[in-house]
């Protein structure tokens, strides 16, 4: 019998500092002990990573983004060739790789590459030789031979490609958190962990707010099927393993609350009613590669509409310049803008389907006195905009609205 490869992705604070990396060390040992081969990701140590760009922007405010993934690339192989020590100071054989000796191909875009192939050539040949294999999270080499990195959450992602390049049985991602919750329990103290839940349902979950893993990781494991299991590198639990839906599609029900603080809105008012003046808005924010969320627009008598939408704040400053520019150029009469607000979300299968639904997120809301000023909804979610002094308010009226509180362990 093959022996089962198990690709585990420890995140920066289960490596914060050498008590930790030694007791990672141990973990990962065990597992082999049970007759695994263990390929292991690791992430910087603590806030490197943070710590890297601070420096990299006391010198310029807008660095060179090859030099950048060549100084942040840094933090990834402290931490593999220390935990590789560990390994070794254990009594195990053990092999660190950046991402470049790992084969991890990318496109060439710095800062937020995307991985195009897996030439995993060397890491067989590591595993067949009974070795543990650690590899370097978030980073990865372009044609031109140049280092890239992988932008957020992308230890995540490189695990998961390896994973599914490897046929692995599974991929274990440990961070801080013991799973998946219902809400974020810092916020909401009677959340509960959510045994099993589909790709999907976890994609809007991390594309919504939910920090515990990426969404770009999820749509890679959804791609190849690779079941994904979440649990905490400090206390003994259960996790929650993510993993194709379950076939039992009419029973709707709400699986989690999630906010996100990380939005700016902004409205262009009084916009000549005339086709292709969202195509040229939208088209512009593309080329830039920001990401618009909400999108409402608003008819108007005398043949004027006012156009409403959502980015992240990270591109806000971006995105109103571009949208000064459009209005001018289509003759709109002004541009606002607003970053007080967030946006609280449901997500779950099939609950778009279910009017009652999006009724009782409404009048939770109403009662608690919080005003909803644009809503969206996809198959799986209703995402509601609200002032983000209320956010939290908003997330636990919802919470119990839906009695989260009560969710089973479900089997």
């Amino acid at each position: 019998m093959m022996n089962k490869i198990i690709v585990q992705k420890y995140g920066g604070s289960s490596v914060a500092n050498i008590e930790r990396i030694k007791r990672v060390a141990e973990k990962i040992i065990e597992k082999a002990k049970e007759g695994n081969k263990m390929v292991v990701v690791v992430s910087a140590m603590g806030k490197t990573t943070d710590e890297l760009t601070k420096m990299a922007g006391q010198i310029t405010s807008s660095p060179n983004e090859r030099e950048l993934d060549m100084l942040i690339s840094t933090g990834e192989q402290v931490s593999i060739a220390l935990l590789t020590m560990a390994i070794h100071s254990l009594g195990r054989d053990a092999i660190s790789f950046t991402g470049m000796q790992a084969g991890i191909v990318t496109n060439t875009v710095h800062t937020k590459a995307k991985v195009s192939a897996v030439n995993h050539k060397k890491l067989k040949l590591a595993l067949e030789k009974g070795k543990i294999v650690i590899v370097a999270g978030f980073q990865g080499i372009d044609v031109n031979g140049d280092i890239t990195t992988l932008g957020r959450g992308g230890s995540d992602t490189t695990a998961i490609a390896l994973a599914a390049r490897l046929e692995a049985n599974g991929c274990e991602i440990y961070t801080d958190v013991d799973g998946v919750y219902t809400a974020d329990p810092r916020i909401v103290h009677t959340a509960r962990r959510i045994p099993v839940i589909s790709y999907d349902e976890m994609a809007e979950m991390a594309s919504l707010g939910a920090k515990v893993i990426h969404y770009r990781a999820i749509d890679l494991a959804r791609n190849y099927k690779v079941k994904i299991l979440v649990k905490s590198s400090f206390i003994e639990g259960k996790g929650t393993l993510i993993k194709e839906a379950a076939p039992m599609l009419e029973k709707v029900i709400v699986r989690g609350v999630t906010q996100e603080t990380n939005v700016g809105k902004i409205v262009i008012r009084g916009v000549p009613d005339v086709p292709g003046v969202a195509y040229k808005l939208f088209k512009a924010m593309a080329e830039k590669e920001i990401i618009v969320d909400m999108i409402i627009q608003s008819a108007h008598h005398n043949q004027v509409n006012d156009i409403a939408f959502t980015v992240a704040l990270n591109d806000f400053d971006k995105s109103i310049r571009i949208t000064k520019q459009i209005a001018k150029e289509i003759g709109a009469k002004e541009v606002i803008s607003e970053s007080e607000v967030a946006k609280v979300s449901i997500v779950g299968a099939g609950i778009t389907s279910d009017p009652a639904i999006a009724a009782r997120m409404f009048g939770a809301l109403a009662k608690e006195g919080v005003n909803i000023d644009m809503i969206s909804t996809s198959g799986i979610k209703i995402s509601c905009l609200v002032s983000s002094p209320r956010i939290e308010d908003a997330v636990r009226t919802i919470h119990k609205e839906f009695n989260l509180n009560k969710v089973g362990e479900e089997k």
